[in-house]
């Protein structure tokens, strides 16, 4: 399966979903409450890495007009109806890794991993 703008239309599917654990429906509130305007995250996959995909994490001002929003404690996560093939199902998390804090992404779709945990690989349906 590849990443193409305009492949997949909303009632295509029936999707599964994200989910937001408390801590990072915690983390996507503070990042909005430090910057008037932002009304959330935006979830999205790029061809990236050595196993195929990688996530992309980028501030909301304005929605677009295939997001899906997933809300969680007043927290707002948006995804494009593109990348749901890639990561439906997964749990967004925000982990403290020793000194580093990032959020993780369990993602039941996703085949392989890099060694690095930066990129993903999904087997074609």
């Amino acid at each position: 399966m590849e990443l193409h703008a305009g492949t997949f239309e909303p009632g295509d599917f029936a999707w599964q979903g994200l989910t937001l654990t408390s801590a990072a429906a915690e983390q996507i509130r503070q990042l909005t409450q430090r910057e008037p305007g932002i009304l959330g995250l935006r979830l999205g996959v790029k061809k990236s890495g050595c196993a195929g995909f990688g996530y992309v994490l980028d501030t909301v001002r304005e929605p677009q007009a295939d997001d899906l929003l997933y809300q969680r404690d007043g927290a707002r996560l948006y995804v494009s109806t593109q990348a749901m093939p890639f990561i439906d199902g997964t749990e967004v998390d925000y982990v403290h890794e020793g000194l580093n804090q990032v959020f993780k992404f369990h993602n039941p779709k996703a085949q392989n991993e890099c060694g690095c945990g930066e990129s993903f690989g999904v087997q074609a349906e």
